[in-house]
């Protein structure tokens, strides 16, 4: 008698998901859920955010094809809202749901699908199965067929995998699931130890230029500076607060041809960035993006202390149906901002001047900003999921970055925490850990820590940086380093109020324009195409000169203006500041046609020039005493690998 095949067996997990990328060319994955014990009205959703990215989207909208079953039968169900659905299931009967999902999104935050690569966020493919989030989760990741090469990348824990990660994953409950991306594919990866630490590190879409060794070294150093800034060796921190609180990390970094991101999770990051900006073999000098490339690493990892586990109260338990609102994003991703390039100069990775000068950048979008004049960095926070992840051509007037200007004000307390001589900012990371045993914190505990730690009381100043819209005390700050804070002469653009975008042939593009700005005054627009100037005059003369000649000049150059092309032309053919000064004729371009509009130059510059930080010719000791501590030693650790 033939021997019969083997039934499958049993999930072993009272939830259980099977995510299989079967339909690669119509970027689809198959997915089915397995409950083992449904409650009578079963309900399941699929979450409409993924924590850190704050933004309601709308995962539902990829979902189709929902069915659910029980012993093989069919079994009722309806739609309780955009994302939530209800199954009339028996009790004592394990129920099966089958249904796929649309994966093309090829940001950090959703879902992939194609013949090369697979990745997804739990949060897209998985749904939530009310009443069991705090049961285990199993998620099953079958070998795909049309893809014997490819291999698996996750940070949940294998129950039963092969050897290229193929199998079953589990997870203690849907937080820990929904925490855990998923990489597939025939990816180059690495691995390193960082104080004890087994760091994985895998690269998509890398070509075969890209150093591998290079990035795993840069990588370690990073988290090494990382692991010693929150524990350092000899502190004596309390129990639970004194260990690194994860035992291995994964980097998922996707390399595609035009792209910048990353989204922080417990145990794992996922990363985007420019192919261009990997590390090449035996290049004397690497990309300049390889800088930010590193700082991202950087953001990321420094995540993994300071809002993965030390987080705001509010994300205490996360709602996976609405919005979650905090007031503190200036401090989770700003004061993340601020330590991340500050790592990269601590770990050797950068020198003095080139940290300064990315210092330098931040300080310069924040006051190139208007919309810090009316939004508080508080008031940012809160509306991260309308305005910040929602940006259009007027969110420069309307709102300020809690990344940038959050990165500010830590600046702005550890350099005047140092200057009064008795703790760092540093100290007060570290304090705030071990007094949160890693875990919820709100703004009052941030006050205390300072308080304690510095002996004096900070409420005035996050009263005047944090909740409302005053200027930061940068320059004197910085000066208590030795550093001196100047501004170059602005551009005319930024006389004008405006930054303009070259696009293909000979297109010049308003894509910002200031408030109250010259520019605005004006009656230019977003989207216009500034074609060019020609000197204003009434009469059609440029004006009347002795010579009759020269008259004769002026008025034709009048009636023939100027064309503009390129970004650079624009200071080349308006005067000088110091010139006498009068209304200039801008031609545009809206929507098919022609406008004049009279522009009146102004005497100061819209928005300040661009920054640059300076050292002091002649720093007494105590600022180069700051300085020195507050950077690292003054000639960074020497590392072969390093380009600067």
């Amino acid at each position: 008698m033939p021997s019969q095949p083997k039934p499958p067996a049993p999930p072993a997990l009272p939830v259980q998901y099977t995510v299989e990328p079967s339909d690669p060319h119509g970027h689809q994955f198959h997915v089915t859920l397995h409950i083992a014990a449904p409650a009578a009205e079963q309900i399941v959703s699929l979450p409409v955010w993924i924590p850190g990215s704050y933004l309601v989207r709308e995962f539902a909208r990829h979902l189709h094809s929902l069915q659910a079953s029980q012993g093989g039968a069919p079994v009722a169900m309806r739609a309780l809202s955009k994302n939530r659905w209800l199954i009339a299931a028996q009790p004592g009967s394990a129920l099966t749901l089958r249904y796929r999902v649309y994966a093309f999104d090829h940001s950090v935050r959703a879902a992939w699908l194609d013949g090369e690569r697979a990745f997804f966020n739990p949060t897209s493919l998985c749904l939530r199965v009310h009443g069991q989030e705090a049961q285990p989760h199993g998620l099953q990741l079958p070998r795909p067929a049309h893809a014997p090469g490819w291999r698996v990348a996750t940070a949940l824990p294998p129950a039963e995998v092969d050897e290229a990660g193929f199998g079953l994953y589990r997870a203690a409950d849907y937080d820990e699931l929904a925490d855990s991306p998923v990489e597939l594919g025939a990816f180059w990866q690495g691995q390193f130890s960082a104080r004890g630490i087994v760091h994985r590190f895998v690269v998509a879409g890398a070509t075969p230029a890209f150093d591998g060794q290079r990035l795993l070294q840069d990588a370690q150093r990073i988290c090494e500076a990382a692991i010693d800034f929150w524990h350092p060796p000899g502190a004596g921190q309390r129990g639970d607060t004194q260990r690194p609180p994860h035992g291995h990390y994964l980097f998922l970094l996707n390399a595609v041809g035009n792209g910048y991101g990353g989204l922080e999770h417990r145990h794992s990051t996922a990363l985007i960035c420019q192919r261009s900006d990997l590390p090449r073999l035996g290049a004397a000098e690497q990309p300049e993006g390889y800088t930010t490339l590193l700082g991202l690493i950087s953001h990321e990892y420094f995540h993994t202390w300071n809002v993965k586990r030390m987080r705001p109260a509010e994300f205490a338990r996360y709602d996976y149906e609405q919005e979650n609102y905090t007031e503190l994003l200036w401090f989770f991703e700003g004061f993340t901002s601020y330590y991340d390039d500050l790592l990269l100069r601590r770990a050797g990775l950068l020198d003095d001047a080139h940290y300064l000068k990315l210092l330098g950048k931040t300080i310069q979008q924040v006051e190139q900003t208007p919309g810090r004049h009316v939004q508080s960095v508080a008031q940012a926070s809160f509306d991260a999921w309308i305005k910040y992840y929602r940006q259009d051509e007027n969110t420069a007037n309307a709102t300020v970055s809690y990344y940038t200007k959050g990165a500010l004000v830590a600046l702005c307390l550890d350099l005047q925490l140092r200057q009064h001589g008795r703790c760092s900012l540093d100290d007060v990371m570290r304090a705030l850990w071990q007094r949160s045993h890693g875990g919820p914190i709100d703004e009052a505990a941030v006050l205390d820590v300072l308080a304690q730690l510095s002996g004096r009381d900070w409420q005035t100043e996050l009263q005047h940086w944090v909740h409302s819209t005053a200027a930061l005390p940068l320059a004197q700050t910085l000066a208590s380093a030795g550093l001196a804070l100047e501004h170059k002469p602005a551009s005319w653009a930024q006389r004008l109020g405006l930054q303009l975008r070259e696009g293909q042939g000979s297109a010049l593009t308003i894509a910002r324009i200031h408030s109250g700005s010259a520019a605005e005054r004006a009656g230019m627009a977003v989207g216009d195409e500034w074609l060019g100037l020609a000197a204003h005059s009434h009469s059609g003369n440029a004006g009347t000169a002795h010579d009759g000649g020269a008259a004769a000049q002026a008025q034709s150059t009048d009636a023939a203006g100027w064309r503009l092309k390129k970004l650079d032309e624009l200071d080349g053919l308006l005067p000088d500041a110091s010139a006498a000064q009068g209304p200039l004729r801008v031609l545009l371009a809206r929507d098919g046609r022609l406008l004049w509009r009279t522009l009146h130059l102004p005497a100061a510059p819209d928005v300040p020039g661009d920054v640059r930080l300076q050292p002091l010719p002649e720093p007494t000791a105590k600022q180069a005493q700051t300085l020195r501590s507050w950077l690292g030693p003054a000639t960074p650790p020497a590392s072969p690998a390093s380009p600067y």
